[in-house]
């Protein structure tokens, strides 16, 4: 039988179809190696069994790689579970991996290296970040985004722009759903200070913080020049928690062209010290109004 606490973080990912299927894989995975070393089995000797390479097996117990549901039910008769509910509840996870998700229609705009994080964005329960450069893409306006996009991609097709804004306006949406994750932000005042576009551009962008930071899901730091170096001064990072209990905490790191996903307990630890001294060293939330407010007055 799956245990309880498994059973529970199963219903909560499966309950959210949309959300990220990585986090189905990476469920389905953790059970499936679970069943496996419960009967003493090797991956050589299940990937034998049922005529499937051990590189195969081994990518998705690790939530790396899809695997069709009639496998899933090889497997799971190659375990000895025999349980229906049980085998009911992994054959409808081993589906909700594989439904395609909403960000798969920008697939052609879309690099491998950052879908793993639009799908983990898509299923945490909690994101906290700290930004050196640019509001964070969950918090931009259109124009800002546009802005921000147009620069990194000055060659390519209006259309192509286009579907990059559109898609991350869709990603800041989840911000706003009954199921919203709690939303933790700390920015440097460099990005609140650099000009992308109009200074309009930026003014509106400040005024749609004070705004969204009214939510009772989203808290909102600012990080002054005043205040010195500080414990992040080495870069930008993002760090999502999952509800399901079994799935661990992941920092990503993104790179100019690629990004650095980290999710061993000694790596995601010293980034969720760094994280708490951030919140503590920057003035609290409730000073987060005056600061934004005397920045977008500074621009005239």
């Amino acid at each position: 039988m799956i245990p309880a606490e498994d059973s529970v973080a199963a219903g909560l990912v499966h309950s959210d179809a949309q959300g990220g299927s990585a986090v189905l894989r990476i469920l389905l995975g953790s059970q499936l190696q679970r069943l496996r070393t419960a009967k003493g089995l090797s991956s050589e000797k299940a990937a034998q069994a049922i005529s499937m390479s051990p590189s195969k097996i081994n990518g998705v117990e690790q939530g790396q790689l899809r695997i069709r549901s009639s496998e899933v039910a090889d497997l799971l008769t190659l375990y000895n579970v025999s349980d229906p509910q049980e085998r009911a509840t992994l054959l409808a996870l081993a589906d909700c991996a594989n439904t395609p998700s909403w960000w798969q229609k920008y697939d052609d705009i879309l690099p491998s290296w950052f879908e793993g994080y639009v799908e983990l964005e898509e299923s945490a329960s909690v994101i906290r970040t700290y930004e050196l450069q640019f509001v964070p893409g969950l918090l931009q306006t259109e124009e800002y985004a546009r802005a921000v996009i147009q620069l990194n991609h000055a060659t390519s097709p209006s259309t192509e722009v286009e579907q990059r804004i559109s898609m991350r306006m869709q990603r800041q949406e989840r911000l706003f759903t009954p199921d919203a994750p709690r939303y933790w932000a700390v920015v440097d005042e460099a990005a609140l200070r650099r000009p992308y576009g109009h200074a309009k551009v930026l003014r509106d962008q400040i005024n749609y913080l004070l705004e969204i930071s009214e939510l009772p899901n989203v808290t909102l730091q600012v990080m002054p020049f005043a205040y010195g170096g500080h414990s992040a001064a080495g870069g930008a990072f993002t760090i999502l928690r999952f509800a399901a209990p079994d799935l661990p905490d992941i920092v990503y790191l993104e790179q100019l062209h690629s990004a650095v996903y980290l999710d061993k307990r000694d790596d995601t630890h010293r980034y969720l010290e760094i994280m708490g001294q951030l919140c503590v060293q920057a003035p609290p939330p409730a000073a987060t109004p005056g600061l934004l407010t005397s920045l977008r007055d500074a621009l005239g």
